[in-house]
């Protein structure tokens, strides 16, 4: 549908559809006013994972794919434009209101039954996933300090702000490799890999961190370990949060922190299954192109994600604005938006259905690059030898 309007009409629509995140972000705050209308509280508090699992990928149908891509000189306008990056950067104080606004309820209500009380948590970590993690996957990116802040911000809130260093300094380097975890194998499940993610991308970020450090001769606990301040900001909130409403703070933010996290691995696990670079004679690996990350252009999770599922254009070209990443029809294409694909994900035999014909078309029999070599956490050694 939204193919069938001219280019411009198209660049125009996306630019102002952007600020769809305020409606997301009043989800929580519907199902609390459509609970007290009609007295269902345990039923709505489980409308942020309707709304996102199942009217998201209606919708996604309806409207469909966006192949529009901004001319050179369009490019260069939307870089420049100070709107997106105000836009992003406007989640930061979005999502940190949420997070109190969300404990507030959690405390305060009573009534809610222990599947009420979770689909709360479900509902309020998914929203907060969605606007936290693809808003700071742009901004973390960024050269400009205020921005690279914003998003490290963005992730402290769910408390992982190693991923701002692994994602840049691990993921990016190794993605399509045996030596990435976050690029998940042919054959390999979803529970498979957040078995080895869960602790691997932790620890990965200590462990880069410290070899930052030592490069200056500076020991792992130090203040100028950023690592130490966004997970010094984590520990904050969750103190404050249990300062304000006590054990009901406590149990939502760590809550929220967990759903939050591991939407941000499911995402990973979508994002890279089964795609490799090709080892070159010399043993290096060939760079990083738009074939290594799948794509997906559906237009309305596009808009809400901030176009990360733009994903093939982004490994390829790290530093490109949100507002400008490109669809190539030649990428391996996803047959779902990302809301879709994550509940598929969650049945392997019917993920393996799907994705392994795609991957093994695309590859015609070169998978084994990837399926034959499983990674090893070991990142915890190293961090254990850091120096005091």
């Amino acid at each position: 549908m939204i193919n069938l309007l001219p280019h411009t009409a198209v660049l125009s629509i996306k630019k102002w559809s952007y600020w769809i995140f305020i409606p997301v972000a009043l989800i929580p705050w519907l199902s609390m006013q459509l609970a007290e209308v009609t007295g269902q509280l345990n039923l709505f508090s489980w409308l942020g994972v309707f709304m996102v699992f199942v009217t998201l990928p209606v919708a996604d149908l309806i409207v469909g794919k966006d192949v529009v891509n901004p001319t050179v000189d369009e490019e260069r306008q939307m870089t420049d434009d100070p709107f997106y990056r105000f836009t992003a950067v406007m989640l930061v104080p979005v999502v940190y209101s949420l997070l109190v606004y969300g404990a507030n309820v959690f405390n305060n209500i009573l009534e809610f039954s222990l599947l009420g009380a979770l689909g709360w948590v479900l509902s309020c970590g998914v929203i907060i996933a969605i606007l936290s993690i693809n808003a700071g996957h742009d901004l973390i990116h960024k050269d400009n300090r205020w921005e690279s802040w914003a998003g490290g911000f963005l992730y402290a809130a769910i408390s992982f702000g190693g991923f701002k260093v692994e994602h840049l300094r691990g993921h990016h380097v190794n993605v399509s490799t045996p030596k990435d975890a976050s690029s998940a194998r042919y054959g390999q499940s979803l529970y498979q890999f957040l078995s080895i993610v869960y602790v691997h991308n932790q620890l990965s970020a200590w462990v880069l961190e410290k070899e930052r450090l030592a490069k200056r001769n500076l020991p792992l606990w130090h203040w100028k370990n950023e690592l130490i301040w966004w997970y010094g900001v984590s520990v904050l909130l969750l103190i404050g949060l249990t300062m304000l409403f006590g054990i009901s703070g406590f149990v939502f933010f760590l809550g929220v922190s967990w759903v939050s996290i591991t939407t941000l691995e499911i995402v990973n696990y979508i994002e890279h299954y089964g795609l490799h670079r090709r080892q070159l004679d010399n043993g290096k690996y060939e760079r990083t192109t738009p074939a290594h990350s799948w794509n997906s252009s559906y237009f309305l999770s596009n808009i809400g994600m901030f176009q990360v599922q733009r994903h093939s254009d982004h490994h390829a070209f790290p530093k490109r604005r949100y507002q400008v990443l490109r669809h190539y029809e030649e990428s391996p294409q996803l047959p779902f938006g990302y809301a879709t694909m994550y509940l598929i994900a969650l049945v392997p035999p019917l993920w393996f259905r799907i994705m392994n014909p795609r991957v093994d078309a695309y590859y015609q029999g070169e998978k084994w690059q990837l399926s034959s070599e499983q990674f090893e956490a070991s990142a915890s050694g190293k961090i254990l030898q850091s120096s005091s």
